[in-house]
This record gives C-alpha cells, sequence and structure tokens, in this order.
C-alpha cells in the first residue's frame, strides 16, 4: 500500500517503571501549578516564546493529519482595544443582557468573572486560535476536515502547556459570538473563532479562585486488574 507521506522507523524514548513514574509525577507537579489568569502585566513577552508554543501546538495530532488549526498573534495596541471592544460587548449582552442561561449565570458565580475584559488590551500579546472548517483545494475547491474539534482542542491544550513551562499565563476566553475576530483579524469564510489566549506575565499580587481539581477517583475509571505492580 502506497502512502503519500514516507514511512521511517520511529524509536521513541523508553524508560524503565521507576523512571517513567518519576518523569510522570514531576510533570504533574509542574502542571498542577498552572491557573486560569485575568490579572496580567504590561511587561513585554518575547515573540520567540509564541512562536515556540505554536510550534508545540503544532505537533498535536489530528484527523487525517490535516492540521486543522491556524494561530494569529495580536501585538499591537491599536487591535488589542478593538478586540477588548468587541469582546465586552458581546459580554454585556451575555451577563447583563440576559444572553447567558440561569444554569450557566450561577455556575460562573463562583468564579466571578464579568463582562469586563481589561486584561485583553494589558496582556501583551493576543493569540487567537482558529479552527478550519474545510480546507481549499489549489483550484479553490473545498476539501473536507474531519474530526476539527477534536484535533483543535488538543493543539490548544499543547499551546497551554508549553506557555505554563516558560512560565506565562493565558485564559481561554470564548466570547460568544466570537464572529468579530473573524473579521478583525482578516480570516477567510473556512476559518471559525476557537479560543482567544491572553499571554504574559501574570501581574504582581495576581489572584485566582482558590479551585479545587477533581480527584483521581473522579476522573479516572480502572477496568484492568493489572496495575504494574510486582
Amino acid at each position: 500500500m502506497e502512502h503519500q507521506y514516507p514511512h521511517v522507523r520511529y524509536t521513541p524514548e523508553r524508560y524503565g517503571p521507576e523512571e517513567m513514574v518519576r518523569r510522570g509525577e514531576e510533570f504533574h507537579r509542574l502542571v498542577d501549578r498552572r491557573r486560569s489568569v485575568r490579572a496580567f502585566s504590561a511587561e513585554p513577552v518575547p515573540y520567540r516564546c509564541v512562536e515556540l508554543a505554536v510550534r508545540a501546538a503544532n505537533t498535536a495530532p489530528s484527523g487525517a493529519h490535516q492540521q486543522p488549526w491556524k494561530f494569529v498573534a495580536i501585538g499591537d495596541p491599536e487591535t488589542k482595544r478593538r478586540v477588548r471592544e468587541a469582546a465586552e460587548a458581546e459580554e454585556r449582552q451575555n451577563y447583563e443582557g440576559g444572553r447567558l442561561p440561569p444554569e450557566w449565570r450561577s455556575a460562573l458565580e463562583p468564579i466571578g468573572t464579568t463582562s469586563d475584559k481589561g486584561y485583553l488590551e494589558v496582556a501583551p500579546w493576543l493569540v487567537v486560535c482558529f479552527a478550519e472548517k474545510y480546507g481549499l483545494a489549489p483550484g479553490g475547491g473545498k476539501v473536507r476536515h474531519y474530526y476539527v474539534n477534536e484535533s483543535v482542542g488538543i493543539a490548544c491544550g499543547l499551546f497551554i502547556t508549553a506557555l505554563h513551562v516558560m512560565g506565562l499565563c493565558t485564559l481561554t476566553h470564548t466570547p460568544n459570538p466570537m464572529a468579530f475576530l473573524s473579521e478583525i483579524c482578516r480570516r477567510p469564510p473556512n476559518e471559525r473563532p476557537y479560543i482567544l489566549f491572553p499571554v504574559g506575565y501574570a501581574a504582581e499580587g495576581a489572584e485566582v479562585p482558590d479551585l479545587i481539581r477533581k480527584p483521581l477517583g473522579e476522573a479516572l475509571v480502572t477496568m484492568s486488574g493489572n496495575l504494574g505492580l510486582s
């Protein structure tokens, strides 16, 4: 069977049981300190850090390897201002205009979010991830994409993790609706806004909700009796 991509031998790193556990525990300690931040410092962040985070996102698996994502980095103050104004206009309809159903508003209440999105102007970078609903063939036709939401979601997870590894903070902001991002970022019709990420350092004295993560017993169901115990 012929493949579009030549197949090459893959030899990933392999560790003994103790080293695997040690590395897993170390990684968990690192990512367990990650928090969503809504108070950013205006201190500049090198563009290279944004590039590296997107490079990490770009390693994500995707349906049929179609890589249906596009990241747009915004650093100029005027564009960030436009994004903030448009986001707040939509959020006011959600919070004050009653567009959010009561159950959603109740779920958000403990977190303390409001329609004020001032951090969108303070953070040195805004990165918008767009999901490609379909591809564009050289002749102008449409190429169907598969598992778009799943693929883009995995890429965004890697993007968030890469920022955290570099000591940077972000927030998964999804103002609804988000069509204004397509206009501001001048994206084509085959792309739809997926997540808006403010990127930067946490402001001095920044506070976050004291959340408790779901216990492992509620996140994991083990159906095998083989737990690798000696």
